[in-house]
């Protein structure tokens, strides 16, 4: 048992997800990083981890296989010691998909990830954190939980139900000692495992060149992350229940037109 406080991160990936976990693994936690794949990489991360001097646990989880989270919750607790704070940073994104090119299943597995993955996780951990006096989770969520748009049929619906779900518990459980935030990330993040999925590795760094590096123009994973670790730790009588981060070259979601 690790005499630590225990981050769990959900979606651990190489962006927002891994660095937050060093965040707190620097800052005296046990971060235990759980991701769906590439165990060569968690392994890496868990590496960087101990090498700083931190302390960290890796674990390949499929959080939409039934009892996964359930299970990895209990084993934590079991085996490694209380979950202070939960990172819950699984992406939805299936893409740009016009409505006719949306399978019930790819819009259902959108939810999975989002929306039902956050509410198993919740029922798991926050009946521990309400018996120990506290505890945060800590939410990474995405401008189409707010905004919807055109083929982001299955991702604005899944990330505006998991919107829903913290402002929930939060009005349930946050006189209770659990701190819920919901942070927004309103911009492009520098993230090669995630951004650059997405675009491919060549427009990727054109982007990188473009707007990133000196720029700044690209949200930077360890600077995210600093203001969750910050979050996680605001005095009760102050707390952040939902913030949005961008670059500062970015209009607010607010401000842009409406694709059509």
């Amino acid at each position: 048992m690790s005499e630590k406080p225990v981050c769990l991160v959900l979606g651990a990936g190489a962006g927002i997800g891994g660095t937050v976990g060093k965040k707190f693994a620097a800052e005296g936690y046990h971060a235990v990083l759980a991701r769906r794949s590439d165990e060569e990489g968690l392994n890496r991360m868990v590496g960087d981890i101990e090498a700083a001097g931190g302390s960290a646990t890796g674990r390949l989880v499929n959080a939409v296989a039934e009892n996964a989270i359930e299970d990895l919750v209990a084993e934590i607790e079991r085996d490694i010691g209380p979950i202070k704070t939960v990172v819950f940073n699984l992406g939805a994104q299936i893409g740009n998909r016009p409505l006719e090119a949306t399978e019930p299943k790819m819009f259902q597995l959108g939810w999975q990830m989002a929306t039902f993955g956050l509410f198993r996780v919740a029922r798991a951990v926050i009946p521990l954190m309400v018996e120990r006096g506290g505890g945060s989770i800590l939410v990474t969520s995405a401008t189409a939980a707010v905004r919807g748009n055109t083929g982001q049929h299955s991702h604005a619906a899944a990330m505006g139900g998991r919107r829903m779900l913290c402002q929930t518990l939060n009005a349930e459980f946050a006189s209770k000692g659990v701190h819920v935030a919901h942070i927004l990330i309103d911009g492009a993040v520098d993230a090669p495992d995630t951004l650059g999925k997405l675009m491919g590795p060549e427009r990727f760094q054109e982007l990188r060149e473009q707007r990133g590096l000196e720029h700044d123009g690209l949200l930077l994973p360890e600077k995210v992350a600093e203001t969750y670790y910050h979050v996680a730790h605001q005095h009760r009588s102050a707390w952040t229940h939902e913030l949005d981060l961008r670059a500062f070259s970015d209009l607010a979601w607010w401000n842009h037109p409406i694709k059509i």
